[in-house]
């Protein structure tokens, strides 16, 4: 019988997964970074679907940090713009879920990004 064995983030994730839960009201931010690029995306946790997403490799955000190589850039325009088309669903108020990462450097700009945008959490 094999096992997965879970990371330190894995089991973060699962930990922080317990607290939060996204609503068709209030959803839920999950942000996923890797090595080069940011995504977020806006979870309905009642319906299990997704609302709507923005990533670093979508056209609005790619126009705007052509000239950045700064990762922080990128993940606050990424926060920002999902701001943005969460403004024309209505939606203003959210929960954030990290994702067991660290509340530190792109995460906490994809966050502030957002807040800049007029989300509220």
């Amino acid at each position: 019988m094999l096992s997965k064995k879970l990371t330190k983030r894995d089991k973060k994730k699962i930990r922080i997964k317990k607290k939060l839960l996204g609503t068709a009201d209030r959803p839920r931010i999950v942000v996923y970074r890797s090595l080069k690029q940011m995504y977020a995306q806006l979870v309905d946790d009642t319906s299990g679907k997704t609302i709507l997403s923005a990533s670093s490799l979508s056209k609005e955000v790619s126009d705007e940090i052509k000239n950045s190589k700064n990762k922080l850039d990128v993940s606050f325009a990424v926060g920002e713009l999902l701001a943005k088309k969460a403004k024309e669903k209505g939606i203003e108020k959210v929960v954030f879920d990290r994702s067991g990462y660290a509340y530190h450097g792109r995460i906490k700009a994809v966050a502030e990004g957002a807040r800049k945008g007029g989300l509220i959490f």
